[in-house]
């Protein structure tokens, strides 16, 4: 793992470094908060040393989080990326998709990046549809949360399932299942905006 630390520091004994990932399930909601944010700062700074108009290298504003060409004047803000999850029900049935990337048996909801020219409500429906093949209604939101990988706002919605049928799209996710609510699958980090809106959505059945 490469630090991003002056040669001069030192480091205290038996300190441990990890891989922000790993440091979920480990560190309070609001210390986690922090490293996220950290992460997502230091990332940027790294990726805008010099100007894509001119090539110029950028200094750091003092008014501002910001890096500004001294050549041309522009200014380079840190990015934010929004991301939606949208948790799809069917009577007691939740619609959850997994990818490659999960552990072993962990199922979450369907989620995918806001395009160019979208509002948060068409990438939502437009995900579900790409994804897994049906449409929704009633789509409402839930909350949102940062998630720094490496600088994204994750939008919860909450859905119910408006018809078509289950047509995984193996290009995007590697397998996707309607569970009912009682019998469900490993989920997400605990502290994670996709297990918080399930949550939330079992502990309020009828």
């Amino acid at each position: 793992m490469e630090l991003e630390e002056e040669e001069e520091v030192k480091v205290p004994e038996n300190m441990e470094f990890l891989e922000l990932p790993r440091l979920y399930g480990k560190l309070k909601a609001d210390l986690l908060g922090v490293a996220g944010m950290a992460v997502q700062v230091m990332e940027w700074d790294r990726t805008h040393q010099f100007c894509s108009f001119c090539g110029t290298r950028t200094t750091l504003r003092k008014e501002d989080r910001a890096r500004q060409c001294p050549d041309c004047g522009a200014r380079y803000y840190p990015r934010v990326t929004p991301a939606v999850l949208v948790l799809i029900s069917r009577d007691k049935e939740l619609l959850l998709a997994r990818s490659p990337r999960f552990p072993p048996g962990t199922y979450c909801l369907v989620a995918g990046f806001v395009e160019p020219g979208e509002t948060v409500e068409e990438a939502a429906e437009r995900e579900v549809r790409e994804e897994v093949g049906v449409s929704i209604t009633d789509l409402r939101y839930f909350g949102s949360q940062p998630w720094p990988f490496p600088h994204t706002l994750m939008l919860g919605f909450t859905a119910k399932y408006a018809g078509g049928e289950l047509v995984v799209n193996h290009d995007e996710i590697e397998d996707a299942r309607w569970f009912p609510a009682e019998k469900l699958p490993p989920l997400p980090s605990k502290i994670g905006l996709s297990k918080r809106i399930i949550a939330h959505f079992v502990e309020n059945l009828d």
